[in-house]
């Protein structure tokens, strides 16, 4: 037996007491148990620890049959179905679905049960269609879909300032952006003062920070559909990746830090190239980036600017762990923090090991060119070609969308939706569909200058073979042959490129000069 939230009509406790009334009328059956899961959806097993206890019950031999109300309460999943109900056949268990007039053990149960199984299965389809439609209506209007966070608490829809969360918003905005701190130092600063998570907890992460300066909530807009369920079967949720369009509301609600201040961070973060996804990548500007792995903690060693006696400026690493929490010793809490790794290599040093370790592979110079310079070409092809996919891109986009104001039209004249609301959809179809209309005649606009092919391989060969040569190698070059860098506490490094077995050792001396470069 299953029940779920739609049964309006019959309590939880009344179908049960259906189902004793039914046994106990029945002479020479006796009820077992009643296996129930209470507001569980029927389009998937997984959660529902009631079903998988009956049978594992079945597996034992502790009854003989199965009653349950009709096809859509055993599973609307006609794979389930299907399988479970074999199952249960071939260990002589027997499924009745009362309404639907089924017995399993029946010679043509099987047939029977997967034409009302593939009805029960549309039927969710349908329904999770209907939903999911609905709900992105409601998101248009700005009912907002979510749980609450640091400084909103969301209750019906509706987004209010929580004043305690909202000033630790603000202190971090402020400490970011106007203080220039990074995400791993305003961290250990929130820990250290005693300032909460949502969750109570005073264990803040960098990339909790990362995450709370990135949303967009806190200057007053509102993006949904980040996440959505692509299978109504599995209900397993996926980050929207474009796969499906978001809904965003510009100022949707009071925001906690103002506008200004929310762009100059996310102008903050591209600088600082944290988020490869917002920015040019990390990984990018700094070639050693996530490349330094701690040999006493594992963590990364993350970047610090540092100013030399000079007056320049020089960027150093050093282990995130011992950066966050310093040395190794036990907190208040009785638990082991910290790292004894403590020493810094400066960026520079670290992009001369791998020059070294570079420079004493034996090469192919020549194979290296005239592969380098193949891979190019096809990538300026790739690019070109790439454009046309854009155009054909926003060109689909745009038919979706001009397809969602008709059926706005149809949801209108079937009341599905109040004239106000057609309105108002209509107005933001047709600005985005707008937009996409310049954003068309922009990308055709673009036109491949005239080239040269042989003119341009020749070109590219000479930048190619400069760079092989180590010439005119840039940073970006040597940090994507490398693969990592693993730090031991006693100052002694190992460069690990790509694709290589061997390894370079390294010991740090003095001013961080790189000596005993030997293979291993």
């Amino acid at each position: 037996m299953s029940t779920d939230k739609e049964d309006q009509a019959n309590s939880f406790e009344s179908q049960q007491r259906y189902f004793r009334e039914y046994i106990d009328r029945q002479p020479d059956w006796e009820l077992y148990q009643v296996y129930a899961d209470e507001g569980i959806t029927g389009t998937s097993t997984k959660k529902r620890a009631a079903f998988h206890r009956m049978i594992h019950d079945a597996q034992l031999h502790r009854f003989d049959l199965i009653l349950t109300k009709e096809v859509s309460r055993f599973s609307r999943n006609i794979l389930d179905t299907i399988s479970y109900t074999r199952d249960l056949r071939h260990w002589g268990i027997g499924v009745l679905f009362m309404n639907d007039g089924i017995h399993t053990l029946e010679p043509d149960a099987e047939l029977r049960l997967s034409i009302m199984g593939s009805i029960a299965q549309e039927e969710s389809r349908k329904t999770s269609s209907r939903v999911k439609w609905g709900q992105t209506r409601r998101m248009e209007q700005g009912v907002v879909f979510g749980r609450s966070m640091l400084g909103y608490d969301v209750k019906n829809g509706k987004m209010t300032i929580n004043p305690q969360g909202a000033e630790i918003v603000r202190l971090i905005f402020h400490k970011y952006v106007l203080e220039r701190k990074g995400t791993t130092i305003i961290a250990r600063e929130l820990r250290e003062a005693g300032y909460k998570t949502l969750t109570g907890s005073t264990n803040w992460r960098n990339t909790t920070i990362l995450k709370i300066l990135r949303n967009e909530k806190y200057c007053g807009d509102l993006k949904q559909k980040k996440t959505f369920t692509p299978d109504y079967l599995t209900h397993q949720k996926k980050y929207n990746r474009g796969e499906e369009e978001f809904v965003f509301l510009k100022d949707h609600h009071q925001p906690i830090v103002d506008r200004e201040l929310w762009e100059k961070a996310q102008r903050e973060i591209t600088r600082r190239d944290i988020d490869g996804k917002y920015g040019s990548g990390h990984g990018n500007r700094y070639p050693l980036s996530g490349k330094i792995k701690c040999k006493e903690c594992g963590q990364s060693f993350v970047s610090r600017s540092r100013k030399r006696k000079n007056g320049s400026c020089c960027k150093v690493w050093r282990c995130g762990t011992a950066t966050a929490e310093g040395k190794r010793h036990t907190d208040p809490a009785g638990n082991e923090i910290g790292c004894d790794v403590g020493y810094q290599l400066q960026d520079e040093v670290g992009l001369e090991m791998v020059r070294q370790s570079v420079n004493l592979l034996e090469l192919d110079t020549q194979a290296v060119i005239r592969d380098a310079t193949r891979i190019v070409l096809k990538a300026l092809q790739f690019s070109q070609d790439n454009n046309l996919l854009n155009v054909s891109h926003l060109n689909k986009e745009r038919e979706q969308i001009e397809a969602k104001k008709r059926s706005v039209l149809d949801a209108f004249f079937t009341k599905t939706i109040s004239e106000v609301d057609m309105k108002l959809m209509n107005a933001e179809y047709d600005r985005r569909i707008a937009e996409l209309n310049e954003k068309i005649a922009a990308a055709e606009k673009q036109e491949s200058p005239p080239r040269n092919t042989a003119t341009l391989e020749r070109d590219i060969r000479t930048k190619v073979r400069g760079i092989v040569s180590g010439e005119t190698a840039s940073q970006n070059f040597y940090g994507n042959l490398l693969d990592h860098i693993t730090a031991y506490p006693d100052r002694h490094l190992e460069v690990h490129l790509k694709l290589l077995p061997t390894k370079w050792s390294y010991v740090l001396k003095g001013l961080q000069i790189p000596q005993n470069t030997v293979p291993l």
